[in-house]
């Protein structure tokens, strides 16, 4: 019997799943559970990636004690990466969240509009694209001697097995590869001035980087929702949100779909295995996460919905204001929006949840006129997929039969890339 591991580490957390396949049924234990969380230095918003490197090796050890691994492979979220100078980093890693990239985008737009950007890439908009940050590293002398940037993924599988390598879904996240060739658009990186050698070929999942302790380690869909989709146990194309900090709202098409409407509605473009995700970004249970800090941190998250379910609060706002990414006050910048204070902290959390629902509602619209198909079933996957008062809204407002899986569906599809 093979056991591998899946490495699958998000914005808040990270965790070290062991899965194998008995009596044709894939099973999972979790061995290793860590926090994780951007911290600020000299005011920038970063990734502390010592620690989270050494809470990957004890996971790895602990797995290692219960079960006989065979190979394991590391996922993330996307957008951030770590400059390399051959073999020593380039400190410090910037969290996506950091604003440093605002200056630079109408330089990057004079160099390339993003019409042109996204008809090369049909990569949606977003502050945080690892072409902003890029570039940002270039205007801050930050790329002087540099050779690779890697991934967070690929880093940290580098630093477990010495080996560099360039993954394809995760490279998608980042707004440079050409739809039409599936590799780095180098017109890209010539336009902005960024060294070619930074854009090697890419790999795809199934890869073998190389070993750490006797355990192979294979390239997964490292961006965490590339795995999330390979997850989910649905049987043709249907529509998934994969419900975390961030909603990642989309369905599987056979190649990117780069027109002028698309780009209107910020649908992004993102590589599957085997197949291209026409999806959208949502800013998702991020806005209820800093509000339950703010307002009440002790409270269970069962507690939270059943009182906001019982609200009568009314309003909504926008779930995708750009205002909500990273305010010092979540509680302030809803305030902000609705023009005034709710009267009751289940009242935030009520107005959160219908946003949400509400902006969910309208990318579907977005994405059906898009594609030109219609479909029946919306599936939920992830961390948010457990909350019932969301799943209901969520049905009401798109009219779709919402099927909400509450498991591991990044472990999963990472998983199932080393199992086969």
């Amino acid at each position: 019997m093979k056991y591998a591991l899946a490495v699958d580490i998000g914005a808040s957390s990270g965790r070290h799943i062991v899965g194998w396949y008995e009596d044709g049924i894939l099973r999972t234990e979790e061995v290793y559970r860590f926090p994780n969380g951007v911290t600020e230095q000299d005011g920038h918003l970063v990734w502390d990636m010592r620690t989270m490197l050494e809470h990957v090796k004890t996971g790895i050890a602990r797995a290692k004690e219960r079960f006989p691994v065979t190979s394991l492979s590391v996922d993330t979220w996307g957008v951030d990466y770590v400059l390399m100078r051959g073999d020593e980093e380039v400190l410090p890693v910037y969290a996506y969240r950091d604003s440093r990239t605002e200056a630079v985008i109408p330089q990057v737009h004079e160099r390339m509009p993003f019409a042109e950007l996204y008809a090369r890439t049909g990569c949606q908009f977003q502050p945080f694209n690892s072409v902003y940050q890029l570039y940002a590293d270039k205007t801050a002398g930050r790329l002087e001697g540099v050779t690779d940037f890697l991934m967070i993924p690929e880093y940290l599988m580098y630093k477990l097995t010495g080996v560099k390598k360039k993954e394809f879904t995760n490279a998608t996240t980042g707004g440079m590869i050409s739809g039409k060739t599936l590799e780095f658009d180098l017109e890209i990186a010539d336009a902005l001035g960024l060294p070619r050698t930074l854009f090697p070929p890419l790999d795809q999942p199934g890869t073998k980087v190389g070993e750490y302790e006797g355990i192979d380690v294979v390239l997964c869909a490292t961006h965490d929702t590339g795995s999330a989709v390979e997850g989910i146990p649905m049987e043709g194309s249907e529509l998934y949100i994969s419900s975390g900090t961030w909603s990642l709202l989309g369905v599987k098409t056979e190649r990117p779909i780069t027109d002028e409407a698309s780009m209107k509605a910020n649908y992004s473009n993102e590589g599957g295995v085997g197949y291209n995700r026409y999806q959208k970004n949502i800013m998702g249970m991020w806005l209820v996460n800093e509000l339950r800090k703010e307002l009440c941190p002790d409270k269970p998250f069962g507690e939270i919905t059943a009182e906001a379910e019982a609200s009568g609060y009314g309003r909504t706002v926008d779930a995708n204001d750009p205002s909500l990414l990273a305010p010092q006050s979540m509680r302030a910048a809803f305030e902000a929006l609705l023009g005034e204070k709710p009267d009751t902290v289940a009242d935030y959390f009520r107005c959160a949840y219908r946003s949400l629902a509400n902006s969910y509602r309208d990318a579907i619209a977005e994405l059906e006129r898009n594609t030109g198909k219609t479909y029946e079933k919306l599936y939920i996957v992830g961390g948010g997929a457990k909350n019932a008062f969301l799943n209901r809204l969520t049905e009401e407002r798109t009219g779709k039969k919402v099927i909400a899986l509450p498991i591991e569906a990044t472990a999963l599809g990472n998983l199932r890339a080393q199992l086969g």
